[in-house]
């Protein structure tokens, strides 16, 4: 008796519903994603078993390495932008190009004395962060008034974000203390004295 065959049929998978769905997640992280910048230096934080969340957005974060070099960043680039504004509107000697100003704008955090700020910002926007690590805000007062550091802080709080900012210190867990304690002291004779310290979650010892 001969074999009876089977015929076999195609199995076809209609795949447009699946790239459909591949495509419109793929657009939903490319709009919700935040790229994450460089900062200028690496710090490890201390370790706390403090669970408080930094906020987001309108955070002015100062940024303090082991050595007590000073860092200072916005969370958007507008905000680096207003920020600079009014920096060079109260220090009348600070001159920089439009690329100068662009590449200020771009960076993460920030760290230089007045005068040397033109040379910093005149090297590629990916050499800056190399070429800032050394040098850092100065904490010392200029002719007897603010310092420095107090005048970045009071450039950020006289923009347009500034009735909402938040101010959150990450400091490396080898700063010496008298670099913070100057910190502080700085922001408290502004009338600053609510901030934020960032530190690595460590659990709680039973």
């Amino acid at each position: 008796m001969g074999k009876v065959k089977i015929k076999k049929a195609d199995v076809w998978i209609d795949m447009t519903p699946m790239s459909d769905v591949m495509v419109l997640l793929l657009t939903f992280f490319m709009l919700t994603s935040t790229f994450v910048k460089n900062e200028a230096v690496k710090v490890n934080t201390p370790g706390s078993v403090s669970e408080i969340k930094v906020p987001e957005t309108e955070v002015l974060q100062i940024l303090c390495d082991k050595e007590g070099r000073i860092f200072i960043g916005l969370d958007k680039p507008g905000y680096m932008r207003e920020m600079l504004d009014n920096f060079k509107g109260t220090v009348t000697s600070l001159n920089l190009s439009p690329l100068q100003e662009k590449n200020f704008i771009a960076l993460a955090s920030f760290g230089a004395p007045v005068a040397k700020m033109s040379d910093v910002l005149r090297h590629e926007s990916s050499e800056i962060n190399e070429a800032q690590k050394n040098l850092g805000i100065p904490t010392d007062s200029i002719d007897g008034g603010m310092s420095e550091f107090q005048l970045w802080i009071d450039a950020a709080r006289n923009s347009s974000f500034g009735s909402d900012m938040k101010i959150a210190i990450k400091a490396d867990a080898d700063t010496p203390y008298k670099v913070i304690k100057k910190m502080m002291s700085e922001m408290q004779d502004m009338s600053e004295n609510r901030y934020y310290l960032i530190t690595n979650l460590k659990k709680e010892e039973k």
